[in-house]
């Protein structure tokens, strides 16, 4: 079998993992391949019409991730057009959808739970959008500590200094003042911080939900 260039020596026939599917997979299961090929069993379960089937597909293949599964997984969620010969080939989407992640090289936390170092605004930021949203983090064009709005709530991370102040740790406390410098939201906040020197009155009051990090992230041991 042969993709964009990339071949498979033994690809899995999908009838096959559809077959293996329908024997035993019931609405809300998670199938995982550790050996994501050419996505076949996602396209499998996103075709098994078993009701709330997940997938989780793993590749360490950069390339084939890129240029193979994730395009196929596209096709058969949005459908496609292909020319055969004469002929006009269409194929209409299953629906449903797929999140495609990648790994950081080096992991974000260090053995006793803490944030290493060395990390980044932005690659902490990553994890967190995705830990509140499961989407994946599109930067924004513009430094902030805002790092978007998902379903009417905002999202916000005080780290490494990201305001550029003498605030308490470099801004990476959440207080009175650096609340008052924050991105404006008309709506509910979630607010991701070293520390809070707020009451609760007041984060009520001001529609906050403060996270601590990194226990908030669920990476301590």
């Amino acid at each position: 079998m042969e993709r964009m260039g990339l071949k498979f020596d033994y690809p899995k026939p999908r009838k096959l993992i559809a077959y293996l599917l329908g024997l035993d997979a019931t609405p809300g299961d998670l199938v995982m391949d550790a050996f994501g090929g050419s996505g076949t069993t996602g396209h499998a379960a996103l075709a098994s019409g078993i009701e709330g089937l997940r997938f989780l597909l793993i590749e360490m293949d950069e390339r084939n991730a890129t240029q193979v599964i994730a395009p196929r997984l596209r096709k058969a969620v949005e459908g496609y057009e292909i020319r055969r010969g004469q002929k006009q080939v269409e194929s209409e989407g299953l629906g449903g959808g797929f999140q495609f992640c990648t790994l950081s090289k080096e992991p974000l936390f260090a053995a006793d739970g803490q944030i290493r170092e060395d990390v980044t605004f932005a690659q902490l930021a990553e994890f967190v959008w995705f830990a509140e949203t499961g989407t994946g983090y599109r930067k924004p064009k513009k430094r902030s500590p805002l790092l978007g709005v998902h379903e009417g709530r905002a999202i916000y991370l005080l780290y490494n200094g990201i305001l550029d102040d003498l605030a308490i740790d470099s801004g990476n406390v959440l207080t009175g003042v650096v609340l008052d410098r924050l991105p404006k939201h008309d709506g509910p906040r979630v607010i991701y911080a070293a520390a809070c020197r707020l009451g609760t009155p007041r984060l009520n009051r001001e529609g906050i939900v403060f996270k601590q990090t990194p226990y908030a992230l669920d990476v301590s041991p």
